[in-house]
């Protein structure tokens, strides 16, 4: 009996995703908020941050040698040329863009025109009792249910009624999101799939 107890002592607290459409958290016993984020439509979210992984193309105007894809690396860094590391972790692309230009000028370029734009999300996991558990691509407006079948589908073992996201919330706290098959998947996210008991 206590080492099924044991087995549903995370730590990590648990919060219910608002259904108003505005992607916020709050906590599951109270009705204290968490922080805001679009539903993320495409690479267009004006609201999404940027981490680890992430592919951005960055277009200075007029500058080619400047203009390419970029890739944020495990720390949510971003090499760029000129000016070197440019730490975009949490950033939305506009805060990017404005980092981005301030570096340049007036060192490099006066008055840079800079933009930044999402081309490739970071992936989502999937753990516990799925066939292949792991990391895969984010599909734009993807369910955990999706997620689940991308995974492979439910071992025999799954409680299929009993899905949580971890997630990291608006103050960058780990989160476990009580989630349903029709909860959305956003990039970063992982989709636990807990045994059951008998």
């Amino acid at each position: 009996m206590f080492a099924l107890a044991a087995c549903e002592s995370d730590p990590t607290p648990i919060v219910h995703e608002n259904t108003n459409g505005d992607g916020s958290l709050s906590l599951a016993p109270t009705n204290s908020s968490g922080g805001r984020g679009g539903p993320g439509i495409g690479g267009k979210d004006p609201d999404y941050r940027l981490g680890a992984n992430d592919r951005v193309r960055i277009i200075v105007f007029g500058q080619p040698t400047l203009t390419g894809e970029y890739t944020l690396d495990g720390n949510g860094v971003l090499a760029f040329p000129l000016i070197g590391s440019v730490n975009a972790q949490g950033q939305t692309t506009g805060q990017l863009q404005q980092a981005i230009a301030s570096r340049l000028d007036p060192d490099f370029l006066r008055n840079p025109s800079v933009s930044a734009e999402v081309i490739t999300r970071r992936p989502f996991y999937v753990i516990g009792e799925v066939q292949k558990p792991g990391n895969y691509p984010y599909v734009t407006d993807m369910t955990a249910l999706q997620a689940i079948a991308m995974a492979g589908g439910y071992t025999y073992r799954a409680r299929q009624n009993n899905l949580y996201l971890k997630r990291l919330d608006a103050n960058g706290r780990m989160v476990r999101v009580a989630a349903t098959p029709e909860t959305r998947v956003k990039p970063g996210d992982t989709v636990e799939v807990k045994e059951r008991f008998f």
